[in-house]
């Protein structure tokens, strides 16, 4: 007698809302420490990263940066390893606040979802399956 094949569980895919926010806190607590800006500053802000050269006395020259405040995708497009040498001294310099950050908000995200998993599941119950359907919970 051949073998039955064996029955393949399939999951629902499902998009979770809190943890779509959840996960754009953490990108912009990342993207805060690394490029000084916000996540839509750091994909539309302008290039204008650069390392120009002053003539000082004789065979003199300092090298002055410009542009350094936000780093963008321009930026690492033109000029990428003086935006990715300035992104590693960003992540440096906020690595302890971003930590911190981070902690925090992974705390926030678990207690307030203990919190308010009734009203979240009335939500989604009254408001989300109706509308969107299964396929997205809060």
């Amino acid at each position: 007698m051949p073998r039955r094949k064996k029955k393949t569980t399939r999951r629902r895919k499902t998009f979770s809302i809190l943890n779509a926010l959840e996960a754009f806190t953490y990108a912009s607590i990342l993207s805060e420490g690394t490029t000084g800006g916000s996540v839509y500053a750091f994909v539309t802000g302008a290039s204008d990263l650069k390392q120009t050269r002053t003539v000082g006395g004789v065979g003199r020259g300092d090298l002055v940066l410009s542009g350094q405040g936000q780093i963008s995708l321009g930026d690492i497009m033109t000029e990428p390893s003086l935006a990715i040498d300035t992104m590693a001294t960003n992540f440096q310099a906020n690595l302890l606040p971003m930590a911190l950050a981070s902690f925090t908000t992974s705390i926030g995200f678990r207690v307030g979802r203990k919190i308010l998993r009734r009203p979240l599941g009335s939500i989604s119950r009254n408001i989300l399956h109706p509308v969107f359907g299964k396929g997205v919970r809060m």
